[in-house]
């Protein structure tokens, strides 16, 4: 049986029999008496262990008595010595100092504060706000395709006080496409309430930990990269490294192995330069230690990798071994139907290719998945159904939402455009499209009508369309739209299907 890694070593006990306790015994006959009192008498010692030496002794060495079971191969060990220590220390530093990567928001030893040099606190300010942006922006997304969202963030909001003075619609726009858009939300209101405090940007973690959003890992790297607190920080890449580092095979997953891989990486943190060792880190784990195919030999504490040194003993073990794979959460399975209505105006009620045409965008809840952002309307399906099941349920929300059935437009074409999957963490969503064009008899009378209605709505042409920040399952749904249009709809001149739009 494995050892636990977080169990104290399990004790055995040897098996002890005490003879002080007393012993239930009936009425013995005579001839046993006197057996027993033969046997009493040719005892050496009346303290002696029991009545049959060579099956118990009753009062073993201690260490004998309590017998430590064998360590199990790969039991964990969480803890670094002073050597292992100043080792790692040093070699990840000169290696980040030759091999880190040029990064916008990365400020370098030589170039920040290394906690030597006094620093103007508006300078600090900036660089912590610019750590914040990108580390969030850095969580489930790629470097790569976070460098041109952070540059055009910061064009638009260089500092703290500008991004306070946006609104939830500009940043969900700048966000677009680099979705978890909650943590754009979370940026918005962090900035507005630090703002608001009047007391600048928090300067250590217990600080940083009370803005909204700003969990474990955040405020570690904000606070030692922009202000050289001494703390570590623990992300996927860090996991990776220090896994291998020390052959621990625990599901990284689990909240007391996350606990200890935070208190492996307290250990290892310098204190001259924190932040750039924190940064050495992940920077080793994101282009060095990767999860698939580690470069063993580029990597400056390869020496000290027990992983390494297991793999190269031990044919059957190989350094991607570690961490453990965890068993990854099946995603539910759940069905949505879209409609992209397309209004057109101006004269000509069949000209389905209209360029004086615009359409309807809702905006999402407040809370929940994808929270305030806009999209065509849609609702949800229980499960796979059918066309005419989708287009009930359809109509029946464009009904309620906008007052829309054949009392009020003209329906000029419904067409079944296609599905496609669109993945979440956590839900496989199968999306079914449709367009739907039509045109109102009363253009003016039906946009002022709903212009107080308790749903967020509005209208906007191709042009706007095509440069709002939506979502990309939703630039998804509007290009397969496109793609539809423009190759089935101009072939006809007249409807190819009337709407079942409610009378």
């Amino acid at each position: 049986m494995k050892t636990h890694f977080l169990s104290a070593p399990r004790i055995v006990f040897q098996p002890q029999f005490n003879h002080r306790t007393p012993m239930k015994k009936n009425k013995p006959s005579q001839p046993k008496k006197d057996k027993c009192a033969r046997m009493k008498a040719n005892a050496n010692d009346h303290d002696s262990p029991g009545k049959k030496r060579p099956r118990r002794e009753i009062n073993p060495p201690k260490a004998l008595a309590l017998r430590q079971e064998p360590e199990a191969p790969d039991i964990e060990d969480f803890s670094f010595d002073r050597e292992e220590v100043s080792g790692a220390r040093a070699s990840l530093l000169e290696w980040y100092d030759l091999n880190r990567r040029e990064l916008p928001w990365r400020m370098s030893g030589s170039e920040g504060n290394t906690g030597n040099a006094p620093e103007d606190e508006e300078e600090e300010d900036r660089r912590a706000y610019g750590v914040w942006v990108s580390e969030v922006m850095l969580q489930q997304t790629r470097v790569q395709t976070v460098i041109d969202y952070y540059n055009r963030w910061m064009l638009k909001w260089p500092s703290l006080h500008h991004l306070a003075s946006a609104s939830l619609e500009e940043v969900n726009e700048m966000w677009a496409g680099l979705g978890y858009y909650r943590r754009a939300r979370f940026l918005l209101e962090g900035a507005k309430m630090i703002v608001a405090g009047g007391e600048g940007f928090p300067r250590t973690v217990g600080a940083l930990r009370k803005i909204p959003g700003i969990g474990d890992y955040t405020a570690g790297a904000i606070a030692s990269i922009a202000f050289n607190e001494v703390v570590p920080v623990v992300d996927g890449n860090v996991v990776r490294v220090l896994a291998r580092l020390k052959a621990i095979s625990a599901n990284p997953k689990d909240s007391a192995t996350v606990k200890n891989f935070w208190k492996l990486a307290a250990q290892l943190v310098d204190p001259d330069r924190p932040g750039d060792f924190n940064q050495s880190l992940m920077e080793l784990g994101a282009t060095v230690c990767t999860p698939l195919n580690p470069s063993c030999s580029s990597c400056p504490i390869s020496i000290q990798c027990q992983a390494l040194s297991i793999s190269r003993k031990d044919e059957s073990v190989t350094v991607t071994d570690y961490p453990s794979k965890g068993v990854k959460t099946k995603q539910r399975e759940e069905f949505s139907a879209v409609c992209v209505v397309e209004i057109l105006r101006g004269e000509d009620a069949f000209a389905s290719n209209s360029t004086e045409s615009g359409y309807l965008l809702v905006k999402r809840p407040d809370e929940g998945l994808l929270a305030g952002l806009w999209e065509f309307p849609s609702v949800m399906l229980k499960d796979e159904a059918d066309s005419d099941t989708r287009r009930k349920a359809i109509d029946n929300f464009l009904e309620q939402s906008f007052g829309l059935d054949l009392t009020i437009c003209i329906p000029i074409t419904r067409e079944d455009v296609g599905d496609f999957v669109h993945i979440f963490s956590h839900i496989r969503l199968r999306i079914f499209v449709e367009l739907l064009v039509l045109r109102l008899k009363d253009e003016t009378s039906f946009f002022r009508k709903h212009s107080k209605k308790t749903l967020t709505w509005k209208y906007v042409d191709s042009e706007a369309l095509s440069s709002l920040g939506l979502t990309s399952g939703v630039r998804k749904v509007y290009a397969m739209v496109q793609k539809f249009k423009k190759n089935s709809l101009p072939k006809c001149s007249q409807p190819r299907r009337r709407s079942r739009l409610k009378q």
